[in-house]
């Protein structure tokens, strides 16, 4: 028999981690940190993994809510084998040690008491175990090798993948991760399987999220690139909030060509923390990964200026710079929050926004807010600003959307989908659709612990 679990306490985006077992060859896929929650309930149902050990663990790529639990699932199953690409392992880990220094730094702030899940030295000590395998190269997991594996390469960010399983009985099993089939600036599509897959567990982030028919993503850069200019001509200031992970990669380098293409003005880019530290890392592996930009290091031709260390003056917004900087959804604490609540009364600066921004957030209240409208940035009260800044949104998503997740599922035509790494409505907009276009096919959103039976 063939199960699959949700393992991942809620169904949204968040801890993302599920258990598959293949005829006995037990494997979890993922072990993701929820961003929303603290202390336990950021964690997956470990317990619903049940007594029998997994024999593999897979992780698709380093963004936390895949990556930011594994530790802690290595110390409770520590004979599972542990598998990604090599660029994983590199980014895993820098954004895993950052991870740590954020649990500490929660439990001083909030008295989050399981915090830190995991120390630095018992991060570096799993990272040891964890084994680098290449895209497209197919090899044996499990006991006695009785399931075949393959890494595709997913378009996500550097090194993530989707994974593709077959079992003894020939059942072919393909969990897409996160996935983008589109080019990147520094990232290559998806290049997945077209054919011979029987389960898809497929990722429906954009679920519910119609893209203008218009769209390009040279039309959105040329945008992107026209705003901050007008901004600077204007003598203002640019802050653009981003995750230090994949998205500060790709418009650090855009915005590199702009300057060379003279479509900004030659301006100071800021830019630092652990954005800086992931950037590093690209570099460090620009001749060994899969990129569209084969040996390009972002810092030898991009110049940026670094941010102030801990414990020396806040940075302060000034006129005619441009500020590329975390977090992407400008959570308190972060140097992105500590510009907004500058710039945000000024007429002339702007906040750009380039991705996803829960709504909760002081981002997310940013881009609801209208012009003159108070804003809270604080969770916990603090003073209310009023929205005299310019807000403009783009879209640079990492992720696949609707349209084209729905046209692969379709091109597979597996008997069953499974839907899952989406909030309520994404997920459910996903259903109805494909139970429309395939009506041959099984659609299944799987409830968080409740096993459902493949074959």
């Amino acid at each position: 028999m063939i199960s699959f679990t949700n393992l991942s306490r809620h169904t949204d985006i968040g801890s993302n981690c599920y258990l598959l077992d293949m005829y006995g060859v037990r494997i979890i896929l993922d072990s993701g940190m929820h961003p929303k929650k603290d202390g336990a309930e950021a964690t997956p149902e470990f317990n619903l993994i049940g007594a029998a050990d997994p024999d593999t663990i897979f992780v698709t790529h380093s963004h936390l809510d895949h990556i930011g639990t594994l530790p802690l699932l290595q110390d409770k199953y520590p004979s599972a084998e542990v598998i990604m690409t090599a660029a994983t392992c590199e980014v895993g880990l820098a954004m895993l040690h950052n991870s740590v220094n954020v649990m500490t730094a929660k439990r001083t702030q909030d008295g989050i008491i399981e915090y830190p899940f995991y120390t630095h030295a018992e991060l570096d000590h799993a990272a040891r175990c964890w084994m680098p395998r290449a895209y497209n190269e197919s090899f044996r997991i499990g006991r006695s090798g009785r399931v075949l594996a393959t890494l595709h390469d997913a378009g996500h960010i550097l090194g993530s993948c989707g994974v593709e399983l077959e079992s003894e009985s020939g059942t072919t099993i393909l969990y897409t991760g996160d996935v983008q089939f589109d080019n990147q600036t520094l990232i290559a599509g998806a290049d997945f399987p077209e054919s011979g897959i029987d389960v898809l567990i497929m990722e429906s982030t954009h679920g519910c999220i119609e893209r203008d028919a218009a769209y390009t993503r040279e039309k959105e850069l040329r945008r992107f690139a026209d705003t901050i200019r007008e901004v600077l001509e204007n003598n203002g200031a640019v802050l653009i909030p981003v995750f230090a992970l994949g998205k500060s990669q790709c418009l650090l380098t855009e915005i590199g060509r702009f300057k060379e293409q003279g479509l900004i003005p030659d301006v100071p880019i800021y830019f630092g923390g652990l954005s800086s530290k992931i950037t590093a890392v690209y570099d460090k592996l620009a001749d060994s990964t899969p990129r569209l930009m084969p040996g390009f290091r972002i810092k030898e031709h991009v110049e940026t200026h670094g941010l102030p260390r801990q414990g020396t003056a806040p940075l302060v917004a000034s006129p005619g710079n441009i500020y590329l900087v975390s977090s992407g959804m400008m959570s308190e604490h972060t140097v992105s929050h500590t510009l907004a609540e500058q710039i945000i009364t000024h007429p002339d600066d702007a906040i750009l926004f380039v991705g996803y921004s829960d709504p909760e957030t002081p981002a997310g209240k940013i881009k609801a807010a209208h012009h003159s409208e108070m804003v809270h940035l604080r969770e916990k009260g603090g003073q209310a600003y009023p929205l005299k800044c310019r807000v403009e949104c783009f879209d640079f998503s990492g992720h696949a959307t609707r349209q084209a997740l729905i046209d692969y599922a379709c091109r597979l035509h597996p008997r069953k989908v499974l839907l899952v790494h989406g909030d309520p409505p994404a997920v459910e907009s996903m259903r109805k659709e494909l139970e429309r276009l395939m009506p041959d096919s099984e659609i299944v959103v799987p409830e968080p612990g409740r096993p459902v039976t493949l074959e």
